[in-house]
């Protein structure tokens, strides 16, 4: 199974973001947490600093809206240059036709759940998106600890992708780093989001390399 690093730039110095995004060459997209003080208790960044990410890096943008109201705003930053754009089904209020709208554009739909929200009724969604992600934290801040019982969920979604034989990605996004990456791998996630592990660090692409071999 393919795997892939999304290191997260909710960690990263904003004041030298341009740089920042250069430290990571090794990752295989960039993950911008869009957070609105609404859907969750903490206010990121919006469409400004999305579009500055676009211009100084040539990475994927994977982009998580934690916002209310994804039915509104998902389409402006596909349109902005995002290559994945994720929404909570908490939030929306038709994801199905969102999902079909951001595919239409050329861009991945990712469906994402809150740690609190049961993945056994959005399994049938599934072959309308592209990538499930899964909260391994509470959204809304960076540096948590990872919850391992979200494993079961991750679980239950491999068991369904595979039978189904569909091409969708699941995500994990929450506490990841050296000492919790496999057990995510193990349960059937692919792509990882990292952001504490990966810019406290001082070389924060040798951090990437190190889960890259974890994963190997």
């Amino acid at each position: 199974m393919k795997t892939f690093i999304h290191p997260s730039i909710l960690s990263a110095d904003f004041a030298r973001l341009g740089e920042e995004l250069q430290r990571i060459p090794d990752a295989d997209a960039v993950h911008v947490d869009v957070m609105d003080n609404h859907f969750v208790p903490n206010l990121s960044f919006g469409m400004p600093i999305m579009e500055a990410v676009k211009a100084n890096t040539d990475l994927p943008l994977d982009v998580h809206l934690m916002i209310e109201d994804p039915d509104r705003w998902a389409l402006q930053y596909a349109d902005a240059g995002a290559d994945t754009v994720s929404f909570h089904v908490e939030a929306a209020q038709a994801p199905i036709r969102l999902a079909r709208e951001l595919r239409d554009r050329g861009v991945k739909a990712g469906l994402a759940l809150r740690p609190a929200t049961p993945v056994e009724p959005y399994l049938e969604l599934l072959p309308e998106f592209d990538m499930l992600l899964i909260m391994t934290v509470e959204p809304g801040f960076g540096g948590q600890s990872f919850l391992d019982v979200m494993m079961p969920k991750v679980r239950t979604a491999r068991e369904y992708i595979d039978a189904e034989q569909l091409p969708v990605r699941i995500e994990v996004d929450g506490g990841i780093n050296a000492a919790t990456i496999g057990t995510a791998f193990k349960a059937g996630a692919d792509v990882f989001v990292a952001g504490s592990a990966v810019y406290s660090a001082a070389e924060p692409n040798q951090v990437i390399k190190d889960l890259q071999a974890a994963l190997s």
